[in-house]
């Protein structure tokens, strides 16, 4: 298991470390300018690995980013719930109509699936869908995680974990989020920490009821309690807290222009923190101080 080592961030990688971090960035291809920062948190910063989102606004964008950027990991970052779906909604119509997909958050589209609102068929034919226009497109897919973390949806990650290999998809982000620190967390970061505890049981029990049809997996991840406020001071207590093993931390690096603020994300401003963030040279020091490698996907 080798770093990843870029001509900006190779000296933070030691020669073998036990402690390796995939950095991941959501939301390629929201918006043009989402595109950029992460590539510029990829060729300037930290940032290993990206998650493609094939029905935002700027998914052509996005493949031309990871053509420029060769050695920047992506993995699908399967939608369900905002915007217009990969398939025809003819083809899904418990999923998606005209306007778009029927259900606008994961525990929406739990619950329909619950009580049979949405057939099995039509999830498996959009999750094919976008694995496939990722493919056509030319991304080297390595890796899937969802939007909102629909992925850890039981019944999706089923279905995730059966036809993703055929894909060449052999690894699946874990929502088993290490505890930070209680005493720090705002009320907000309070209410998304509660959420993360629930992706936890949710990874946990879809994890349990999918037999040996496992994909592989980080052994962490860090992120959800600290979205939107990821900064130095939380990124050293994650790096403090690290376990032996390869673990991922999600982060949101974008600029603030009319397309963006035309998307349904809560993450405005705060995205240009993170991008400052990422590319500092402090960022760098504190993985060299806590002897903490880069990775990608992979490296699993």
């Amino acid at each position: 298991m080798s770093g990843v080592e870029t001509s900006s961030n190779s000296q933070t990688v030691s020669s073998d470390p036990l402690k390796k971090l995939i950095v991941t960035a959501d939301d390629l291809g929201l918006t043009r300018r989402i595109n950029e920062a992460i590539a510029k948190a990829h060729r300037e910063g930290i940032v290993t690995t990206a998650s493609l989102m094939v029905n935002g606004g700027a998914f052509e964008s996005a493949i031309e980013t990871l053509c420029a950027n060769p050695l920047l990991d992506v993995g699908l970052h399967l939608n369900l719930t905002e915007g217009r779906p990969a398939t025809p909604p003819v083809g899904i119509p418990s999923l998606a109509n005209s306007l778009g997909f029927l259900y606008h958050h994961p525990f929406g589209l739990m619950a329909a699936l619950l009580r049979g609102k949405v057939r099995p068929a039509d999830l498996e034919r959009e999750i094919r869908a976008q694995l496939q226009k990722a493919l056509d497109a030319g991304a080297q897919i390595s890796h899937l995680d969802g939007h909102k973390h629909v992925h850890v949806v039981p019944k999706v990650f089923r279905i995730v974990c059966r036809v993703a290999p055929e894909y060449g998809v052999r690894a699946i982000r874990s929502t088993v989020e290490r505890v930070p620190r209680l005493k720090s967390l705002s009320t907000q970061m309070a209410k998304q920490y509660l959420f993360g505890k629930a992706l936890s049981g949710a990874f946990v029990l879809a994890q349990s009821g999918n037999g040996r049809r496992s994909l592989k997996t980080p052994r962490r991840l860090y992120g959800i309690t600290q979205t939107g406020f990821l900064d130095l001071q939380t990124f050293a207590d994650i790096l403090s807290r690290m376990e032996i093993g390869i673990s991922e931390v999600m982060c949101h690096p974008g600029y603030v222009d009319d397309d963006l603020r035309r998307t349904p994300t809560r993450l405005l401003f705060q995205r240009e923190r993170e991008l400052e963030f990422l590319t500092g040279h402090e960022v760098r020091d504190l993985l060299r101080r806590a002897g903490v490698g880069l990775a990608t996907y992979r490296d699993l």
